[in-house]
């Protein structure tokens, strides 16, 4: 009797040990275990890192940290954790956590345009995913990456066509710019390749003229007019003798991108550079900004007519006035000299 009394005390004992192990299993896997308000909160998980690190990112988070860390090490997670950006959700178990952590990568949307330079461009991009200015500076600017795909270092701004881009936080710097080529390639569909092919111009060409075009004026119904000046210089081989093109020497050959130019001098036009568009014929060496996609447009459906000047227009600011001959632009020169002495712009 003693015997069954004790057998019966040991399986309460070891029922009650096993519903407790039971209950403890089940709240650290499927209780809540989030600690913040919002609906959400977005995770960056770098590359390298491991359960510690990913533990100090989520501590913020949860309630109970180590017992996320628990149920990672339990589901094998904590010696396979990846890289990306998560988003966890409020009132998520660790169970519901780790699953998400495995398979949830979700990518985030970038955006960029108005860089003058790749580094600028680069820093831009930092900001937005994991890879940091100096990798992507290195990919952008990797001469056989280049060469191989028929760009040269003063065009390859041109292959980044600003836009918004759906990607993944922890894409490589490679990986980043491997994916610009692909909407690159992809943008220079045949129709537009024929546009290109019919003024002469290669794509790379048609991009450097656009971004003169949109340095020229901000108005975007405009722009195919100006493209069409352009297109008739280039056409009957008259320098585009473009004065953003000047600016952008100046600030090249100083080194001073931050330079602000509000009036182009005489004895600017004599600085010798390929971007001097004065002194040398046909479009720059490569873009002088990042031109919008608008503006690439705006090139390739120029507006047909026989105008070969422009100048601002000082009664209709933001605007321009067309002259099909020296005569007549001069006049309207003139006009916009005495307009803009007046206000006292003299650099």
């Amino acid at each position: 009797m003693y015997i069954k009394r004790i057998l019966t005390i040991i399986v309460l004992a070891g029922c009650l040990a096993g519903g407790w192990f039971v209950y403890h299993f089940y709240d650290v896997f499927f209780s809540p275990n989030t600690a913040f308000n919002n609906e959400k909160a977005n995770i960056y998980i770098p590359t390298g890192a491991g359960i510690g690190d990913v533990r100090e990112i989520l501590a913020p988070l949860l309630k109970n940290a180590d017992d996320f860390v628990t149920t990672a090490e339990k589901k094998g997670y904590a010696s396979n954790v990846k890289a990306g950006h998560y988003i966890i959700k409020k009132g998520m178990t660790n169970n519901d956590i780790v699953n998400t952590l495995r398979v949830n990568n979700v990518p985030i949307r970038i955006s960029f345009n108005n860089q003058e330079r790749l580094n600028g461009l680069a820093g831009r991009i930092a900001q937005q995913i994991e890879a940091d200015s100096v990798s992507l500076m290195r990919a952008f600017s990797d001469s056989t990456f280049l060469k191989k795909n028929g760009f040269t270092k003063d065009n390859a701004l041109a292959m980044y066509l600003p836009n918004s881009y759906e990607v993944f936080w922890n894409i490589s710097a490679e990986g980043f710019r491997d994916r610009m080529l692909e909407e690159y390639q992809r943008f220079w569909n045949d129709s537009r390749k024929a546009k290109a092919s019919s003024y002469g111009l290669t794509e790379e060409e048609i991009i450097s003229l656009a971004a003169v075009v949109q340095k020229e004026t901000v108005k975007a119904d405009e722009r195919p007019r100006v493209a069409g000046v352009y297109l008739n210089r280039i056409k009957k081989g008259i320098r585009l003798q473009a004065d953003p093109t000047v600016i952008y020497a100046l600030k090249k050959h100083t080194g001073n991108f931050d330079t602000v130019v509000k009036r182009v001098l005489y004895k600017d036009l004599e600085l010798d550079s390929p971007y001097n568009t004065y002194k040398y014929a046909g479009v720059p060496p490569g873009p002088i900004t990042m031109p919008d996609i608008s503006a690439i447009e705006a090139v390739l459906d120029a507006e047909k007519h026989d105008y070969l000047y422009f100048v601002a227009d000082v009664t209709n600011f933001g605007y321009h006035k067309f002259a099909k001959t020296l005569a007549q632009h001069n006049r309207n020169r003139i006009e916009y000299k005495r307009w803009i002495d007046k206000q006292r712009i003299f650099r």
